[in-house]
């Protein structure tokens, strides 16, 4: 059994798109509760590390993983495991708030109405908007179209939508990168908030967010031949004041990258 704090367990991953080698023999432990940051360079396999904690490289044509994904101790990637089982566990926040043509109320309850929800919706969808921190802003306007949003709360309304399944792990591929510095920091505040319940791994490119919202931290980048390498892990605050790799050093300080 893996120890009670980790929710992820990243075995020898490797990943290939057809000839193409994207992640080389990653591993490394998602803490329970606790926000995870993964940094690097574009193109070093930073989405594509995360699209395989919810199986999502298995919609990419030509996508081949090898390795172990241990969620609570238990490989993702037997054959044996469904993924669309998995994904219900496993919230996704995507680089662009993408809320549905519906209206606020019907994105949230959208996910409940799929597996079947038994218990009072109302009551799930307000909790969940509640929990995004959105509740206060669009309680008086439930009914009306999504697309009406800002573009930080759509982000909230996609993060609330996520929630309301209630998943064990949300998943933020660059969740801030189209939003201005106002609509970023509630996301962040929120991040935080919701790691006390959650666990959250967040892809990103900004050095000071993985600073400010991370407990521990991912740094990948890429070898010679292109393919993503795992070359430190460990918290924050041990990364970014003292790295172990010159690499790293380099990177957060913007030497290279």
């Amino acid at each position: 059994m893996p120890p009670a704090n980790d929710v992820f367990e990243v075995k020898k991953l490797n990943v290939w798109y057809g000839n193409f080698q994207s992640l080389r023999d990653i591993n490394l432990t998602i803490k329970r509760h606790a926000v995870t940051a993964i940094i690097g360079p574009s193109g070093c396999g930073k989405s594509t590390l995360l699209r395989c904690f919810n199986r999502m490289n298995d919609l990419v044509n030509g996508a081949r993983v090898a390795g172990e994904v241990l969620l609570n101790g238990q490989d993702i990637y037997s054959p044996a495991v469904d993924p669309t089982e998995i994904r219900s566990h496993i919230g996704m926040v995507f680089q662009k708030p993408n809320p549905f043509p519906k209206s606020i109320f019907e994105n949230v309850a959208f996910g409940l109405r799929v597996n079947g929800y038994q218990g009072n919706l109302e009551e799930a969808v307000e909790s969940s908007l509640r929990r995004a921190a959105l509740w206060e802003e669009v309680k008086e306007r439930l009914h009306k179209s999504a697309l009406a949003l800002s573009g930080g709360q759509q982000q909230r309304l996609c993060i609330a939508r996520g929630l309301a399944v209630e998943p064990e792990v949300i998943l933020m591929d660059e969740p801030c990168s189209a939003l201005d510095p106002v609509a970023t920091l509630k996301i962040e505040d929120l991040m935080r908030n919701l790691a006390e319940s959650y666990s959250i791994v967040i892809v990103t490119h900004n050095m000071q967010q993985a600073a400010r919202v991370s407990d521990m931290t991912a740094f990948l980048t890429m070898a010679d031949d292109r393919a993503g390498i795992l070359v430190e892990y460990g918290t924050t605050a041990e990364l970014f004041s003292n790295p172990r790799d010159k690499l790293t050093e380099d990177y957060i300080t913007g030497r290279f990258g």
